[in-house]
C-alpha cells in the first residue's frame, strides 16, 4: 500500500504587491535577519492585532513560506487566526501599509488597527 502525500496549502495567501514589499524589507534588513513575520498579538480594541517583524530565527512551530525576495513566516500561535487570509501591499498619497483579508475576523474596531475572532 502506498500512501500519497498531499502537500498543504499556506496558512495565507500573499499578493504580488505583499510580495514585492517583503522582498523591500528583506533588501534593507538588519544584519541576523532571516525573515519577516506576521503574528496577531493581544491589543487595540477588539483584541488581536496584526504585527509585521523583522526575525532571526525560525520557531519550531512557525509556518514558512518562501517568496521570490525572501523567506515570510506565520507565528504559530497565529495561524489559526490567518488561515484562508490574504495579505497585500497597499499605498496611496496618505497611507502605506498590508491589508488582511481575513475571514476568521468576526469584528474590527473604528479604525481597522485591531480584529476578533
Amino acid at each position: 500500500m502506498t500512501t500519497a502525500t498531499r502537500q498543504r496549502p499556506a496558512a495565507l495567501l500573499l499578493t504580488p504587491a505583499a510580495e514585492r514589499r517583503i522582498a523591500d524589507l528583506m533588501a534593507k534588513a538588519p544584519e541576523g535577519a532571516v525573515g519577516v513575520k506576521l503574528s496577531t498579538p493581544r491589543r487595540g480594541c477588539s483584541g488581536l492585532a496584526y504585527s509585521v517583524d523583522y526575525v532571526t530565527e525560525a520557531k519550531p512551530f512557525d509556518e514558512k513560506i518562501e517568496t521570490p525576495g525572501g523567506t515570510f513566516f506565520v507565528d504559530g500561535g497565529s495561524v489559526l487566526y490567518l488561515i484562508g487570509s490574504t495579505m497585500d501591499w497597499q499605498e496611496d498619497d496618505f497611507t502605506a501599509g498590508f491589508v488582511f483579508q481575513n475571514p476568521n475576523a468576526k469584528g474590527s474596531c473604528g479604525c481597522g488597527e485591531s480584529f476578533t475572532v
